[in-house]
């Protein structure tokens, strides 16, 4: 569960989000799109505790009943936090696995984490030559969004946001990724980010949610990403 209780965040004078609140519940999917621009890959960072961002003093993020508001990105993955990134980033001389034993703290059986990480990986559709690699380094689009869905897969977190997971993919590899998050979100809340509504074609949500200049503009069913569609933005 994810509750953002009147969130308004600034980059230096400018104001990107103006009082979103919302309680995200467990084992439920959201859909958060809107127009570029709109603020939903702030919220995004802001949640996750991006320092970039100057939030509201009044502002509160409470992450499974726990106030995590003023808690590093660190702390907050250790929480249950996840978030995957729009643009992954390539990082010379490490590989995922290595990654995952660094974001497990060493914890646990290493054998067993990397058995776990080669099974979701067949699941993805992930080459064995793409986990031995530097992480994401000759990736493609669609690769770079795997290995983010992955390291949720193996990792487990409570809440799991991923921005903008059916941008810069094909058809076959946006099916794979939704088959494996449609398994994944049990249990768990998944809010997906996105711009259009290609994501929506391939895996239900509980609620879509319309964000539009930094403001919560309007909630709804499925109903409301055919209508998005159909329309686009301009109507809300």
């Amino acid at each position: 569960m994810l509750h953002i209780e009147h969130l308004a965040v600034w980059v230096g004078k400018k104001r990107i989000l103006h009082d979103f609140s919302y309680l995200f519940e467990k084992n439920k999917t959201y859909i958060i799109m809107g127009p570029n621009g709109s603020g939903k890959s702030t919220l995004a960072n802001v949640i996750m505790g991006h320092p970039q961002y100057e939030a509201n003093p009044s502002s509160k993020i409470i992450l499974s009943g726990k106030d995590i508001t003023r808690e590093s990105p660190e702390k907050r993955a250790q929480a249950g936090l996840f978030l995957s990134f729009q643009n992954p980033l390539a990082i010379s001389g490490v590989t995922v696995f290595q990654l995952l034993r660094a974001a497990t703290k060493g914890k646990g059986d290493p054998l067993s984490l990397q058995k776990k990480m080669y099974k979701v990986a067949s699941s993805l559709k992930i080459k064995k030559e793409l986990l031995e690699r530097s992480l994401n380094v000759g990736a493609s689009g669609g690769e770079k969004k795997k290995m983010e869905v992955l390291q949720a897969m193996v990792l487990v977190p409570s809440v799991a946001l991923f921005d903008e997971v059916d941008t810069g993919v094909d058809i076959d590899a946006l099916k794979t990724i939704a088959s494996n998050l449609s398994r994944f979100r049990k249990g768990k809340t998944l809010i997906l980010i996105t711009h259009n509504s290609k994501i929506a074609h391939y895996i239900n949500a509980n609620t879509v949610l319309i964000l539009k200049d930094g403001r919560l503009v309007k909630t709804g069913d499925m109903k409301l990403a055919a209508r998005v569609e159909k329309e686009g933005f301009e109507h809300f």
